[in-house]
């Protein structure tokens, strides 16, 4: 696969803490070059990226993040701002406590009142797959389908793992035909890009798609 090609698969993600607006300014500049499918931003910097990118770029962040344990109610008020500052795209995540507990029907309601709210632009559900056994997984897959949403994703990048090529393997064999994958965290090499790819991932979260296709390898989220 070529680079250009790869690059269209990929959303240019900066969420450390820390992230100034000169580094953001970077993302977005690098995500134009490149025809990144988008960037995905913390929802601090949406609005203003919305308004000096919005006709070159796609916009996604995250909500609930990274831990997923707000209430419903504030998830969805985290989509519909996100939404009115110019997202396309919200990345949320889910409540692991739920389950943990066996909720998995407050896990369906809670994705599909997310879906509600962000109408017709694109809702992923980050499941952070390395807290879950394999039970847990698929049950998700069944959740995330149920629900609406458009795609599964492995995980926030600030979890204990990354994405896995047996986590897409099985997503693969449990989601439903409308659902798509979404790897994200751990992606360090070009290899590691095309692998995920290969095995029919939509999309890559990464912070390092630039630089590795530049031939040069790199670590964190």
């Amino acid at each position: 696969m070529d680079k250009m090609t790869m690059f269209s698969y990929v959303d240019h993600t900066l969420l450390k803490p820390t992230a100034t607006w000169d580094e953001i300014a970077v993302l977005c500049g690098e995500a134009v070059l490149h025809k990144t499918a988008s960037v995905c931003i913390p929802p601090s910097y949406v609005k203003r990226v919305a308004e000096q990118y919005g006709d070159t770029l796609t916009v996604c962040t995250v909500v609930g993040f990274p831990l997923g344990y707000s209430i419903t109610a504030a998830k969805v008020l985290e989509t519909e701002a996100a939404i009115r500052d110019g997202a396309s795209e919200i990345d949320m995540v889910i409540n692991i406590g739920d389950v943990k507990n066996g909720d998995f029907d407050l896990v369906t309601a809670e994705i599909a009142a997310l879906k509600h709210a962000a109408g017709d632009h694109i809702l992923k559900v980050i499941i952070e797959a390395c807290y879950l056994t394999e039970t847990e997984k698929i049950r998700l897959c069944q959740c995330v389908t149920e629900a609406g949403a458009d795609y599964i994703k492995t995980s926030t990048g600030f979890g204990t793992g990354g994405a896995t090529l047996e986590d897409i393997a099985l997503f693969k064999a449990h989601i439903g035909p409308n659902v798509k994958i979404k790897a994200a965290g751990g992606i360090r090499t070009v290899e590691d890009m095309e692998a995920f790819l290969t095995l029919g991932c939509a999309r890559l979260g990464t912070s390092s798609a630039v630089k590795l296709l530049a031939g040069e390898e790199t670590t964190g989220y």
